[in-house]
């Protein structure tokens, strides 16, 4: 099992972006990087998410457990479970038989993606001049 006891541990095993962890992990420690993480155990991707708080982008796994999750879209095989709160753009369970994402203190919040006043602007210029603005999965 590999144990990371501080951020720079963390930092030194991202490459090219990529924090690749093989076998079990535990951070004994809070974490905040721009990587994508990658669990192998084997032959055999590791896909639950057990943390205490999770921010990140986008998130994709088979089963999520956490205390808070805060994501632009996340994607989930069967359960997504936290104690407190979700916020995200977009949630979504794969399994065809899924359970719905449970907050047990918290709630689920799904946010709205806020533009950029140079984005709304030119928004409106083109509406103004007979453009169709489509928005597709929340984004333009």
């Amino acid at each position: 099992m590999k144990i990371y006891k501080s951020q720079k541990e963390v930092e030194r095993d991202v490459k090219d972006g990529v924090l690749a962890i093989e076998g079990d992990v535990r951070f004994e420690c809070s974490i905040s990087i721009l990587a994508s993480i990658f669990v192998t155990s084997g032959d055999i991707t590791a896909w639950d998410i057990t943390a205490r708080d999770i921010t990140a982008s986008d998130i994709t796994a088979r089963n999520i457990t956490a205390r808070n999750i805060t994501a632009r879209d996340i994607l989930y095989y069967a359960f997504c479970c936290v104690y407190k709160s979700i916020k995200c753009l977009s949630i979504k369970g794969t399994r065809e038989v899924h359970q719905e994402p449970v907050c047990l203190d918290g709630k689920l919040e799904l946010k709205k993606e806020e533009l950029d006043d140079k984005t709304q602007e030119a928004m409106r210029v083109l509406k103004n001049a007979g453009y169709k603005i489509i928005r597709e999965g929340g984004r333009i």
